[in-house]
This record gives C-alpha cells, sequence and structure tokens, in this order.
C-alpha cells in the first residue's frame, strides 16, 4: 500500500484541503478570467534620500468596480522610509514625526494607509488621473474611469539609494475581499510623449496583482432571483433564507418588519424582513411573445435601510443574447466570454438618471428597471423547460442566488389543447356576434 506521505497522496490532500475551505466561483470566475486589480509603483526620478513614484491602480474586473467611500491602500515599508509628500491622494494617518526638526514630512508611519481625494481637490494637490473619491469604474462599462494614480516623495534613506519595495501590500475597496500579491519587479514602464513621437522609460518598476474572493468578503450572498412569465400565473420567488434567515430570538434583531428603524437600532446594515432575507432583490419578468422579438422587464430592489447601491451594474448569462438586444433605460454591452456556452449582457445606470439604487424606507423599496427587446433566433427561440430564463445573474461582481430550476415557471403541460381550446372560443364569440347584428 502507497504510503499517505508519498507525493501523489500529499498532491491529493492539498487538492482537497483547497476544494473544502474555496468554493469555486471565489477562486476562479469562468466568466471573468483575467479580472483583478494592478497595482504599480513607478519610481520616477531619484532624489538625494529617496525617490519619487507614481503609483497607479488599475481595475481589470469586468464587471466589479470599487464604489463609495472608495479605495485604501496599505503597505509596510522596509527600511526607515517616511513620506515627504503627496499629490493625488493623501495618507490618512501622520503619525509621529517628532525626530524631523527642518521639515515634517507627510507622513511617518511604518505602515502608511492612503486614500483617494475628491473630484473638487484643489490644483496644487493633484496629479494626473487622480481624485475620484475612491471609485474605480468596472472596466467593460467604463474604461477611462477604471485607473487611478498619484505621486509620492519617499525619503529618509540613505544616499543613492535604488529604492525598496514595500511590504505586504493591502486593498480595501472599501471592504475586505482583496489579497494581493508581493510587489515584484517587471519591465519598467514605458510612455509617449510628444504626440507618440517619442518613448520615455521610468527608471524602475514594481507590480502587484490583487484578486477579490466573495467568500473572505461576504458570510452570505447579497442577492437573489426571482422570476415569473406573461403564460403562467406562477411566480419563482427567491430561494428561501439565500441570504440568512430571520433570527427572531436573537438581539440585535436580524431585520425589520414594519419599515421603522427604532433609534437604538446598532449602526449596521439592516434589511426588511423578507423569506429571502436578502439586501438586493433581482426579479426577470417574461412579459411579451411577438413574432420576431420577445421582452423582458428587469427590476432590481433594494431590501437596504442603510445603503445606496451607487453605480452598480448586473450582469446575466442568458442564451438569448446572441442575438441583438434593445434596452431601454439601463446602458449594456456584451462581455467577450471564451468557453461559456451562454452569452453574458452587462447592464448599468444611465448618468443622472438611475446609477444609483437607493436604500429601502418606510414606505418603498428602492429600485431601477429597464424593458429589454431580445430579437428571435428561429434556431435556438423557445419558451419551453426555462428557456427564457437567465442561468446566472451577477450585481456588482457578487453572483446572486437562483431557484433551482424545477420550480421556474413553465409552459402549461397541453399547451396545444389550450390554443385549440382559445381559437374555438374565439369561433364562438364571433358566431353570436354575427347572430346579434343580424349577419
Amino acid at each position: 500500500m502507497e504510503s499517505i506521505t508519498s507525493p501523489r497522496w500529499r498532491y491529493l490532500l492539498i487538492l482537497l484541503l483547497l476544494i473544502g475551505t474555496c468554493r469555486f466561483s471565489d477562486c476562479y470566475d469562468p466568466l471573468d478570467p483575467n479580472g483583478n486589480i494592478t497595482v504599480t509603483f513607478d519610481i520616477l526620478k531619484y532624489a538625494p534620500d529617496g525617490y519619487v513614484a507614481r503609483v497607479t491602480i488599475q481595475n481589470y474586473y469586468q464587471y466589479r468596480h470599487i464604489e463609495k467611500p472608495g479605495w485604501k491602500l496599505g503597505w509596510a515599508w522596509t527600511r526607515n522610509e517616511v513620506i515627504w509628500s503627496m499629490s493625488g491622494a493623501f495618507a490618512i494617518q501622520q503619525g509621529n514625526c517628532s525626530s524631523f526638526k527642518d521639515q515634517v514630512p507627510h507622513s511617518c508611519k511604518k505602515d502608511p494607509v492612503i486614500a483617494d481625494l475628491m473630484p473638487d481637490a484643489l490644483p496644487q494637490n493633484r496629479s494626473n488621473s487622480c481624485c475620484h473619491g475612491g471609485i474605480l469604474a468596472a472596466y467593460a462599462a467604463h474604461p477611462s474611469l477604471s485607473n487611478t494614480s498619484f505621486e509620492v516623495t519617499v525619503g529618509n534613506l540613505e544616499q543613492n539609494t535604488p529604492g525598496y519595495k514595500p511590504l505586504n501590500l493591502s486593498l480595501m475597496a472599501p471592504g475586505p475581499g482583496y489579497t494581493c500579491d508581493q510587489l515584484m519587479d517587471t519591465i519598467p514602464t514605458v510612455s509617449s510623449v510628444i504626440g507618440g513621437r517619442r518613448e520615455e522609460q521610468v527608471l524602475r518598476t514594481w507590480k502587484s496583482t490583487c484578486t477579490y474572493s466573495s467568500y473572505l468578503a461576504n458570510k452570505t450572498p447579497v442577492c437573489c432571483v426571482s422570476l415569473s412569465s406573461f403564460y403562467n400565473p406562477k411566480v419563482t420567488s427567491c430561494p428561501s433564507c439565500s441570504c440568512g434567515c430571520n433570527v427572531s430570538d436573537r438581539l440585535p434583531k436580524s431585520c425589520i418588519r414594519d419599515g421603522s428603524i427604532p433609534s437604538d437600532f446598532p449602526d449596521v446594515d439592516i434589511v426588511r424582513c423578507t423569506d429571502h432575507m436578502c439586501p438586493l432583490r433581482i426579479h426577470w419578468h417574461i412579459k411579451n411573445n411577438y413574432m420576431d422579438h420577445w421582452r423582458v422587464k428587469l427590476t432590481v430592489s433594494n431590501y437596504n435601510y442603510r445603503k445606496n447601491y451607487s453605480d452598480w451594474n448586473i450582469l446575466v448569462q442568458h442564451p438569448g443574447f446572441g442575438r441583438p438586444a434593445s434596452v431601454y433605460s439601463f446602458d449594456s454591452t456584451m462581455l467577450p466570454v471564451i468557453g461559456v456556452p451562454e452569452e453574458v449582457a452587462l447592464f448599468w445606470g444611465k448618468p443622472f438618471y438611475n446609477t444609483e439604487i437607493l436604500q429601502a424606507d418606510k414606505d418603498q423599496l428602492g429600485s431601477v428597471t429597464s424593458e429589454i427587446l431580445l430579437r428571435k433566433d428561429s434556431e435556438s427561440f423557445t419558451l419551453n423547460s426555462g428557456w427564457a430564463f437567465p442561468r446566472t445573474i451577477y450585481f456588482n461582481g457578487e453572483i446572486c442566488q437562483m431557484p433551482l430550476p424545477d420550480t421556474f415557471p413553465m409552459l402549461p403541460n397541453d399547451s396545444h389543447a389550450l390554443h385549440s381550446q382559445f381559437l374555438l372560443h374565439l369561433i364562438a364569440v364571433y358566431l353570436t356576434y354575427r347572430t346579434f347584428v343580424g349577419f
């Protein structure tokens, strides 16, 4: 018998450990296999006691954005570095700078945490591509708004230093969930100047890749999906306890029933009491079936009493998006995916109209909605067996709990018989009409 200490057994044990501690959707997203946030330190020039660096944060996630109150980037210095000055961002804490007499640094913290400036920052405090209030758009929705950068002057090092890579890079965006690799030396960044006629190269470049895990960020899902159709009176609700269950005997209460939040309630996100207990519900309703098209109504409802969702987006995986679609109240784009059988569409709000889903109040839920008109493909279109319902839905990059396929609203069992009965009914009405008008 092979020993449990053999290489093959060790490999199997490691594989089982990974499977047991990480759900597949947390380890790898097949709809966004290359998604990440890349942090780049470019050393622009050396100073007598340090260097000047440009730090760039680039969001390569197709449908995961960084929302309010924005990102925070942290690291630990390897020597006695201080930050003399910054533009385009700021260190949250100055730290103890009492040993500096002539010039007081911007920050003396051994482990500084950096935050973005607001869009109304003064010109002297700004840098190129800065000052978005910490918000980074999803790459597929707004590529030009998916990155930010700031400059930092680092000092208090020995003369002629090449610089030392910071350690323990961390990213809060704005909550947990991101894990960053160590900064590594890479090919120095090259940029074009003079209208693209000249290339300039920085002195040195360090890069780190930060990846997201829903398992680390959320103890439970944040959204669920319900379904309905014009041809079946049954509404398929969100699965019960999709985002946890209402535990009535636990304090503080897990939800609010009457829509009024007590004044002594803890300052945490509170949702309306429902069977699903999710802050967000996405409803997919098959509204009409035409000769060449079919119409869907997509609605997002916010059950959270404490949170607005800004710059939101919804990802829908559905074979019907293989044909052109018209979207009336959302912006949209198709995402290129490889090895995925169904097409994937991304939706988000229109500027100055519905880019924010308001929190619920005592009277109603916050919501956004749009109708989607999809063109039929005669070779694939069908309303049978739940084909018209989505396979997967994400909200802000978080996968939503879907109902089981056997609970989908289906076509009536004997649709041909019902169709014949409908025709006979129309003929009877017509004959009755002729009798009364004397034809």
